[in-house]
């Protein structure tokens, strides 16, 4: 499995790197949900929380392909 200059193997960094974006906009995406229901418009806040939904489910499938890869060792740098 190729390596970055990280010292992690490229897939395990690409999945690190989805993951964070999935949680960081999770956790932006809240803001936007209470913006949306303060200005009364219900139908996008309810767009913003099926997004929401969707980068969790987004993070947990990445969590759980991380953990297979710490699992056979191809994650980190004792993979190298």
């Amino acid at each position: 499995m190729a390596t970055g200059e990280t010292g992690f193997s490229d897939v395990a960094y690409d999945l690190i790197s989805v993951q964070y974006h999935a949680l960081k906009g999770g956790h932006d995406y809240g803001q936007y949900v209470r913006d949306a229901e303060n200005a009364g418009k219900n139908e996008i806040a309810d767009f913003f929380r099926k997004v929401m939904e969707e980068d969790s489910r987004r993070a947990a499938k990445c969590h759980d392909y991380l953990v297979q890869l710490a699992a056979a060792k191809e994650a980190g740098p004792a993979a190298a």
